[in-house]
């Protein structure tokens, strides 16, 4: 499993939200990480947590493949950061 997704099922976030965020994610990077901030994990697990989102983009890429998201959508959102 996804490093980014076994943190959250730890954390007890439901794979509504996991599904959710990862799809926020795909179509807008910053807000995803809004999202993940408001979760209420704990601020260790966040920061290690924000560390792997920013600094991996291949277990992003990963997340949303084992999730059934369109990863197309993230290579868009990135362009659009990178303008």
């Amino acid at each position: 499993m996804n490093p980014i997704i076994a943190l959250l099922k730890e954390n007890n976030i439901s794979d509504e939200q996991i599904s959710s965020i990862f799809q926020t994610l795909t179509q807008n990077p910053l807000a995803a990480m809004a999202t993940i901030s408001q979760l209420g994990l704990p601020q260790d697990k966040l920061q290690m947590l924000m560390a792997q989102v920013m600094q991996n983009p291949v277990l992003i890429k990963e997340a949303v493949e084992e999730l059934g998201l369109d990863f197309s959508k993230v290579e868009a959102a990135k362009e659009q950061l990178q303008k």
